[in-house]
């Protein structure tokens, strides 16, 4: 099947050597922003007494998923500050908490416009599938050269990740809002926005809601990836029992993952449940 050579790997990196000395400026003042938005996040989680935190968890728990969560989450923190992982911790639910918030923000007014309009769902649809598949070792090397390494780069690496099922459910959601209702409300006279905003919306929200539930559980399966590019946090330490073939390191790391992903999924499948 050699009939003839593609030379894509020297165009991508002729490419790489005129796009970035041109652009860096403009990405390094966007990762200043984000490192901003993200140091201090991270120092407030971990300024916060730890017993507080815990208590909000744990209450918020109780309140969207039910006394079950609730004791689950009480163990899990427990755990947490036992293994003597807890500031990791926060410094992992601080990347996975802005790189969620980044993909709410662009992913679910993309998807109100994709539902509005068949022609950019037909562009976008092809974006989407291309940042699920691509495998996310790809996407860290431009990463690293914009951003550096560190939080930054472990922030735009999830967001690229997580972002599609923030979009995909946003745009399923509003499609699937009956037509009749949709008739009933342009009867009363409403507007285009008012029919977003008070009828599509609304009765989207559990789908919605669903993709947020998605992206948050996708931004943590990247924090070990992450890690890889000086991301800190949990990642951080399964990739250290990785390199020193500590199983028990790697172990306490990957234990305190699934603690925060558990608890990330009943709450938001239980706020998804109450607006349903």
């Amino acid at each position: 099947m050699n009939y003839f050579q593609i030379p894509l790997e020297q165009w991508t990196n002729s490419f790489e050597e005129w796009f970035i000395p041109r652009f860096y400026p403009f990405f390094d003042k966007i990762g200043d922003s984000i490192s901003l938005f993200l140091d201090n996040f991270e120092s407030f989680l971990l300024w916060l007494p730890p017993e507080l935190i815990a208590l909000m968890i744990v209450l918020i728990a109780w309140r969207t998923a039910g006394k079950g969560m609730a004791l689950f989450s009480i163990i899990g923190m427990f755990f947490i500050g036992s293994v003597g992982v807890w500031d990791a911790a926060m410094q992992t639910l601080a990347i996975v908490l802005t790189a969620t918030l980044f993909s709410i923000i662009v992913g679910v007014p993309v998807g109100i416009w994709c539902a509005k309009n068949n022609r950019v769902d037909r562009i976008v649809r092809p974006i989407l599938d291309f940042m699920q598949t691509l495998p996310s070792f790809v996407y860290l090397i431009p990463t690293i050269l914009l951003f550096g390494i560190g939080g930054v780069p472990a922030v735009i690496a999830t967001f690229v990740f997580a972002t599609p099922p923030a979009v995909r459910l946003t745009n399923l959601g509003i499609r699937q809002v009956p037509e009749d209702v949709v008739e009933a409300a342009r009867a009363f006279g409403s507007t285009s926005g008012q029919m977003l905003i008070k009828v599509q919306l609304p009765m989207a929200l559990p789908t919605i809601l669903a993709g947020i539930n998605q992206t948050i559980m996708l931004a943590l399966s990247m924090a070990v990836i992450a890690s890889m590019i000086g991301a800190p946090g949990l990642g951080s330490i399964v990739m250290s029992g990785i390199t020193r073939v500590n199983v028990g390191v790697g172990l306490v790391g990957g234990l305190g993952i699934v603690v925060l992903a558990i608890i990330l999924d009943r709450v938001t499948e239980g706020i998804g449940k109450k607006v349903s």
